[in-house]
């Protein structure tokens, strides 16, 4: 059986005809690696005089992998694009059929530099070749002399309209031909992608050996379901940050690919684009709907298990316990919020859920808020962070997003579940079996474990959770006078002294002023059935105990000396019962190391949500 491969569709290629669906063979296939260690295939392609080379999108891999395509192949290119790389063009191909799994080499091909002048001569007869051997694979039996046609019936790629400005950004100057997300690769020249903003990192700082600098990225998601994240530094920050908003449809071109940092971008894209200073960013209408608002992988609880740590992954589930939020103090010195969640689904598992940062304030007040009145919201959480510490539990990120009750099938299968059921059927937890909800550096204790179990004695203080009464509190020392002087960006708080009749004066700043600042320093006793011990409270914590700021307990005691009412506040301060989140730390005091227990934040308890607790913490024993 003989073959007739497309007439001079290597030249026409080449030099800018990418509308017709040629037929072409390939002569060689190499596989190759690229800088995001990510497998690629080389082809050469013939039409039986001319030869290329050309570039397999990722997309097709398996075409190589599976044997559908392999060296000898005819096959009918339906999507491709030509692109010049280092002063030679490359074909990629997007996509393509295959019409003969193997056939010999047909006639004598050469590179397209050596046999370019003799094609370009023979351009012009190709229209009318290409008339029919671009839509059917002739095969001619030389014993009967009948010829027979194989049509291929699937059309070639048309790009949607190129929206033109309606409100641009940043106007471009020759429209760029729209790809889908999915087809975008190095080796093109000038393209344009359509696709809406899912998510907005923050804005952040850095500082290396290059200097100071600044960089922010968002994620895009196009109507066929391709997704890619884009960043911008420094100058381009100022371009483009305050006008990116997510939800917003936008059309984006001329700027770089780059492989994807894996360790920070968790879309299933092995590039990530850059923008440039001649990139462009046009704001399109979003008429038709055709480009969804987000799109999730969800996974159940119970696969989490099984999933390596640091994995970044999408999760819904029912909110069953929201614990207050908390200040942590990160390695750098900087303090930042912790708030901890429960979710459950119908899979009989449950994960711990960590806030971090603004999460707490924004969406976890709210979802407090909503647990404390009987409610239990659906969560669905974009991209979380897997982490392994003594069990499972997922942690937001600067790219999480979360959507309380959202409508979508999942979240509505989900509160069916949950509302005919699902909330009284048991599930065991995948996190770390101390305390339901807890955290690895915040777990539910009892006065006599401090003690017992030898907590604060070593190299790093340990965060613990007790649910105790105020019993006692010193009342003669229970605040000082401090210093109101910055010292940088913190203030200093050292003990002043008075400096004559009307002005207080520092030792450490050396410094006089009218006014002092005045802070708590709270002992009190604390205790629970188990036992009693002495706590230090400052500032807030001293506040929260107390109800009232600390200048007007020393102005009523010091100043105005009405004895009684200052007695009947702390009257009213003793014997609440708080959840107080300690810090439990070994310190030198007078050459003898004692152990310091300060409180870091008391709450008031909500026996709502201290009974599910409870529940919760009864119900491990009996799945033990």
């Amino acid at each position: 059986m003989s073959v007739n491969l497309t007439p001079n569709s290597i030249p026409a290629i080449v030099t800018g005809d990418v509308n017709s669906k040629p037929l072409v063979q390939v002569l060689d296939i190499k596989p190759i690696s690229n800088k995001a260690n990510q497998e690629r295939y080389r082809l050469l392609l013939s039409d039986a005089v001319s030869t290329q080379h050309a570039m397999l999108a990722t997309q097709l891999n398996d075409r190589v992998r599976t044997g559908r395509v392999k060296t000898g192949s005819v096959v009918q290119l339906i999507e491709y694009i030509c692109s010049p790389v280092q002063n030679r063009k490359i074909i990629v191909i997007l996509n393509m059929e295959t019409i003969i799994p193997v056939c010999e080499i047909i006639g004598n091909p050469k590179s397209f530099g050596e046999s370019d002048l003799t094609a370009q001569k023979a351009l012009p007869n190709m229209q009318q070749s290409s008339r029919v051997n671009n839509n059917y694979l002739v095969a001619q039996n030389p014993s009967d002399n009948v010829q027979s046609f194989r049509p291929t019936v699937q059309p070639p790629y048309r790009p949607p309209p190129v929206y033109k400005n309606r409100g641009a950004i940043m106007k471009n100057e020759a429209p760029a031909r729209v790809i889908p997300v999915v087809a975008l690769n190095p080796y093109q020249g000038r393209w344009a992608i359509k696709a809406r903003v899912t998510a907005k990192g923050d804005l952040r700082r850095y500082n290396n050996a290059r200097g100071d600098g600044k960089v922010f990225s968002f994620d895009l998601l196009d109507s066929d379901g391709g997704e890619i994240r884009v960043t911008c530094f420094n100058a381009v920050v100022d371009r483009f940050y305050d006008a990116i908003e997510v939800g917003k449809v936008y059309l984006i071109s001329k700027g770089s690919l780059k492989p994807a940092q894996k360790n920070f971008n968790h879309l299933k894209n092995e590039w990530e684009i850059f923008l440039e200073s001649n990139s462009t960013v046009e704001l399109c209408p979003d008429e038709d709907g055709s480009i969804p608002r987000q799109q999730f992988s969800f996974m159940s609880i119970s696969e989490i298990e099984s999933v390596e740590n640091n994995s970044i992954l999408d999760v819904i589930g029912v909110v069953i316990s929201v614990n207050p939020s908390v200040p942590i103090l990160r390695k750098n010195g900087m303090e930042t919020q912790r708030r901890v969640l429960n979710l459950k689904d119908c899979s009989g598992r449950s994960v711990e859920l960590t806030f971090w940062g603004e999460f707490c304030n924004r969406e976890g007040q709210k979802l407090q808020e909503m647990v404390d009145t009987g409610f239990f919201p659906v969560l669905a959480v974009k991209a979380g962070k897997v982490n392994d510490f003594s069990g499972k539990s997922i942690g937001t990120i600067s790219s999480t997003q979360l959507f309380i009750n959202p409508d979508f099938p999942e979240a509505r299968r989900l509160r069916d579940w949950f509302d005919q059921g699902g909330k009284d059927a048991a599930s065991l937890s995948i996190s770390k079996e101390l305390v339901p909800g807890g955290s690895k550096n915040d777990v539910r204790k009892t006065v006599s474990q401090i003690k017992d179990e030898g907590l604060g004695r070593s190299d790093k203080p340990d965060w613990i959770t007790v649910r105790a009464t105020v019993s006692f509190m010193k009342t003669d020392a229970f605040c000082y006078t401090a210093c109101p002087l910055m010292i940088g960006d913190r203030q200093c708080n050292k003990k002043v002294t008075r400096s004559g009749n009307t002005r207080w004066q520092c030792d450490r700043c050396n410094q006089e002023f009218e006014e002092c600042d005045y802070r708590y320093l709270l002992q009190a006793q604390i205790l629970d059935n188990t036992g009693i011990t002495w706590v230090t409270a400052f500032q807030e914590s001293g506040e929260e105990i107390l109800s009232h700021p600390a200048k007007e307990l020393y102005l009523l005691k010091y100043e105005q000396q009405d004895d009684e009412k200052f007695s009947e506040i702390i009257r009213r301060s003793l014997f609440n019962q708080y959840l107080f989140r300690l810090k439990v730390k070994e310190e030198l005091y007078s050459d003898e190391q004692r152990v310091k227990i300060t409180v870091v934040k008391a709450d008031k308890v909500n026996y709502t949500s201290e009974s599910r607790h409870m529940l919760d913490f009864i119900s491990q024993f009996y799945r033990q």
